[in-house]
């Protein structure tokens, strides 16, 4: 039996196109085969900063300590052979208007990211099945109607029945907290110019 092939999604920056908002929003996506190999590595590392004295559920770029950011970040790019990384990043100046708000632009692009990736990706064509994980979707106004929207989107990119959308927080997938931390890191080298935490995952 073929392999799965598992994607996980994550973004960075607003979807608020006013003056308030980012200028960057970036969509990054994970790709990883079973056995995830660099799990083992972020789950000892986990109950090393529990032991530590740390009260830590879960790794979350945005709140996670420098200390740990720097340790997770090194497992991601000692295990880099095993993932791929592919992402999106959108300068919201040249978005049509008509996209401009969330219902419409975020699927969109998700649409476009998830064509790229699963055309390319040499894994995709001698897979079983897809499965395709999100956290939450960053949107409370509209949710069903972008959920379905994405489900539309995908039915024209992937083959019928070879494919699933779950969407789950993220504390359920360390994938998901891998794709949070590339996305970080790639949304800061494009919006403010720090390629620190780029540098360590950029093979």
């Amino acid at each position: 039996m073929n392999e799965h092939v598992y994607l996980f999604l994550d973004e960075s920056g607003t979807l608020d196109f006013s003056f308030r908002g980012t200028r960057f929003f970036v969509l990054t996506s994970v790709s990883m085969k079973r056995p995830f190999r660099i799990n083992d590595a972020l789950d000892s590392y986990m109950y090393k900063c529990i032991e530590n004295g740390m009260d830590i559920e879960y790794f979350h770029c945005y709140s996670d300590s420098k200390r740990v950011r720097r340790v997770v970040y090194d497992l991601i790019a000692e295990y880099v052979e095993s993932i791929d990384i592919d992402c999106l990043i959108i300068e919201k100046s040249g978005v049509a208007a008509e996209l401009q708000n969330g219902v419409r632009f975020y699927p969109a692009m998700l649409g476009h990211l998830l064509n790229l990736t699963t055309r390319f990706d040499s894994v995709a064509g001698d897979s079983s099945e897809i499965i395709i994980i999100t956290d939450t979707v960053p949107i409370n106004r509209g949710r069903r109607a972008v959920e379905k929207t994405i489900q539309t989107t995908l039915a024209h990119i992937l083959p019928r029945g070879r494919h699933r959308t779950l969407h789950h927080q993220s504390r359920s997938h360390y994938g998901l907290q891998i794709a949070d931390y590339c996305s970080w890191a790639i949304f800061r080298k494009w919006e403010i110019g720090d390629s620190t935490w780029y540098d360590q995952i950029q093979p």
